[in-house]
């Protein structure tokens, strides 16, 4: 038997200063549309568009560690933007704030008009926002990209 799932419900991201983070991630999360629910030293929560986002503080003994998408994990989390106008105010947003921009919106190959932003938050956890018109890889007639010939950034 197999189910069919409904979104993911929320992704919780550790990072080494909540305060700090909060920089980046307040004004995002509230751009995106998502709403606090949670704020306090040790947690901060926002939900919305059928997914909610969470930040905690890293233990002690890791707050001078930087992220590393190479590692077992978390590589990255793409938000699904409904056009390629709000992949573009988002870049706007997060350029403002001074995130480090991996690359300014573009089309890549992946699947015809996939237009994507991708950058890091303080911590260097990647974070995408992507727009993928019609219905992406199940369009009919689209070629799906082999993945194992994808190069990470």
């Amino acid at each position: 038997m197999t189910i069919e799932i409904n979104g993911i419900a929320h992704i919780i991201l550790t990072v080494r200063d909540i305060p700090a983070s909060r920089l980046l991630y307040d004004p995002l999360l509230e751009h995106l549309g998502l709403t606090r629910v949670a704020d306090d030293e040790q947690f901060l929560y926002y939900v919305g568009g059928r997914t909610a986002v969470g930040l905690r503080p890293a233990a002690a003994q890791f707050t001078d560690e930087h992220f590393d998408q190479g590692r077992p994990g978390l590589h990255h989390v793409c938000f699904r933007a409904r056009s390629r106008q709000d992949v573009d105010s988002v870049h706007e947003l997060v350029a403002k704030l001074g995130a480090a921009v991996v690359h300014p919106p573009q089309e890549d190959a992946f699947v015809p008009g996939y237009y994507s932003l991708l950058f890091e938050d303080r911590d260097g956890i990647r974070l995408e926002v992507n727009h993928v018109p019609g219905r992406g890889v199940f369009e009919p007639g689209v070629e799906r990209v082999d993945p194992t010939g994808f190069e990470p950034q």
